[in-house]
Formats: structure tokens, sequence, C-alpha cells
């Protein structure tokens, strides 16, 4: 079995990872968490990591990544600049999978969205809706950001904003909202709204348990192994073309 560890184990995605890695040939050698009872580092000969843990944490663990050479999967988000340039730093010398969402179902409607902006004109306003339990810490989601890309990849252009408050005028034409939404134990829900004159397109995606992030994120590392130092999304490791 290939040997890994899992960063931020003692989390709900972390657990859902321990609990699957067996499954998909993967024996985790170190369950890393600041929670009392974990391991605060991995041991030598382990093979690849994943990590989902706090943002603040992650180009430190991803340094040793790089410096043992084993590739390396993030499933954190809202990295700062400042963190992400620390990351992007290490691109040479390892391979890492980074995305805001390992979800088969998520990484197909990135692909959806991004043909029905093509496709719906500007007379289409776009308006991203995400909710999550309320114990989530960055707003919007990672997978919200995604969405708002790839409708601003679709459409070759896209101003962001982030909720309306007071008296905000009229809607500008290509604009691209994003909101948050939090409460009670919602895993994540994300929606894509085409809104014209004559007929609302809206792509939903529902996440009814972790389990479906957790086999995408070890799906990843394992893809990941022996491909050359190098930053990479789910959409290579699906095959989606760009």
């Amino acid at each position: 079995m290939t040997k890994i560890a899992i960063v931020g184990a003692a989390g709900r995605m972390g657990q859902k990872l321990v609990d699957l890695a067996p499954s998909e040939g993967l024996e985790v050698v170190a369950k890393i968490d600041v929670a009392e009872g974990y391991d605060r580092e991995w041991p030598v000969g382990t093979e690849g990591v994943i990590d989902f843990s706090f943002h603040t944490c992650v180009p430190a663990f991803a340094a040793k990544a790089a410096a043992e050479g084993i590739p390396y999967v993030i499933g954190t988000t809202g990295l700062t600049a400042e963190e992400q340039a620390q990351v992007d730093a290490l691109l040479g010398k390892i391979p890492v999978v980074q995305s805001g969402n390992y979800s088969l179902g998520v990484n197909l409607l990135l692909q959806l969205v991004k043909e029905a902006a093509k496709v719906l004109d500007e007379k289409y306003d776009i308006e991203i809706t995400e909710m999550h339990h309320r114990h989530k810490k960055d707003a919007p989601s990672g997978t919200a950001l995604m969405l708002a890309k790839s409708a601003a990849q679709g459409r070759g252009a896209g101003d962001f904003i982030y909720g309306r408050e007071g008296e905000t005028g009229e809607r500008p034409v290509g604009e691209i909202a994003l909101h948050a939404l939090r409460g009670g134990s919602v895993v994540g829900d994300h929606t894509v709204m085409f809104a014209g004159e004559l007929e609302r397109v809206e792509l939903t995606h529902r996440a009814q348990d972790r389990a479906a992030f957790a086999a995408g994120a070890l799906k990843a590392l394992k893809w990941a192994a022996g491909k050359a130092p190098g930053k990479y999304t789910m959409s290579d490791v699906l095959g989606f073309t760009s």
C-alpha cells in the first residue's frame, strides 16, 4: 500500500479521508492535526500528502513535502496571496494538485458553467449562491470562486462582486455576483443562475456526503504519483479538456 499522510486529520474532511484511504489502496501513516492525540509530522518513507487543514499551515507542510520530493494535494481554501505564492514557489520540485473542490459532480459543473456562459451572452445576468454549515470559516467558498472563474472564462470577461448592501444602483452588464449563506449542517450547495429577460437557467450541485470530496482527493493523490513537478487541478486528474 502507498503510505500517505493526512494533514487536518481531526477535521470533517480529514476523518473521511482516513476512513476511505484503505479502500483506495492507501495506508495512512500519519494523522496530522493540532488537536490532542494526533501526529505533528509524517515519518520518513511517506509517499504522498493530502492537506485539508487551515490556510496558515499549508506553506510549511508543502515545503516539507517539496524537500522530500513527494506529491502534495491541497484541499484547504482561503490561502492569502502570500501563502499561495509560497506554495507556487515549490512547483518546480513536486507535483501539486490544488482545487477548491474534489468532487466529480462539482468539476463537471465547472465545465457546464463555462459552456453555458459561452452560449448565454451578457443579456443573461450571472448570480452564484453557495451555502455551507455554520462552522465554515471562509466566504465565499473556494468552489463558488471556481464557478465564478469558469463563468468569466466562458464569457471572456467578468467583474466579481460579493453580496450587495445599500443603494447599489442598477445591476451592471457583465457583473458576476457571489453570495454566501451559512447555517446548520449543510455540506455544500452551489447554484449558478443565468437570468435573462425571458427565461432563467440554473445549474446546481448539492453535496450529500463529504465522502464525495474525500474520494476525489484520494484519486488526485494516486494520479499525481510519478507526475512531473508542476501545478495541477482536478480537471487534469479527470482528463477534462480546457
